[in-house]
């Protein structure tokens, strides 16, 4: 617990040190003009690779696999981009780090093991193949057209008016 502490405590430092370091370097437009770019990247990146784990975590899920992985990668990216908007060079160096997916893929490796997704279903959807899938428990009811007509208690307010 302290180690995490006293890297959120001394991490301004090390910017402030980095900022300094870098500007003596390349200037003070210059290392204005990387914050900012680092900002739009982070923005780009994060729209970009967003919509991909999104893509993948529908097609994890349709397929009936296991989308904790991709679950972790979309957390890692979104940690990446808001690394990335904070200015400061050290965390863009962790924040593009966390865009990699090799980096992400050994981070995996190590958080995987540890991690459940539990998939819960309480309602009805019906798939890409007609299948419809419904909640295994409670009580299925089957009515016949006679047993019920849309629009036959006229004081409803679901009931369907004389137009529709």
């Amino acid at each position: 617990m302290r180690v995490p502490l006293a890297i959120l405590l001394l991490m301004p430092f090390a910017e402030i040190a980095t900022f300094v370091l870098v500007g003596k370097a390349i200037g003070v437009l210059a290392t204005l003009g990387l914050t900012l770019l680092a900002v739009f990247a982070g923005l780009a990146l994060l729209r970009i690779q967003g919509a991909g784990i999104l893509q993948r975590l529908q097609k994890d899920t349709q397929t009936n696999q296991n989308p904790g992985r991709e679950i972790v990668h979309g957390a890692m990216i979104v940690v990446a981009a808001i690394l990335l908007i904070i200015p400061g060079f050290l965390t863009d160096i962790v924040g593009i780090l966390l865009f990699v997916p090799f980096v992400r893929d050994f981070i995996w490796s190590f958080i995987g093991p540890r991690v459940t997704v539990f998939r819960t279903s309480s309602f009805s959807y019906q798939g890409a193949g007609g299948e419809t899938s419904r909640p295994k428990d409670g009580p299925i009811i089957d009515l016949d057209e006679d047993d019920f007509q849309r629009g036959a208690n006229r004081q409803s307010p679901w009931s369907l008016g004389k137009d529709q």
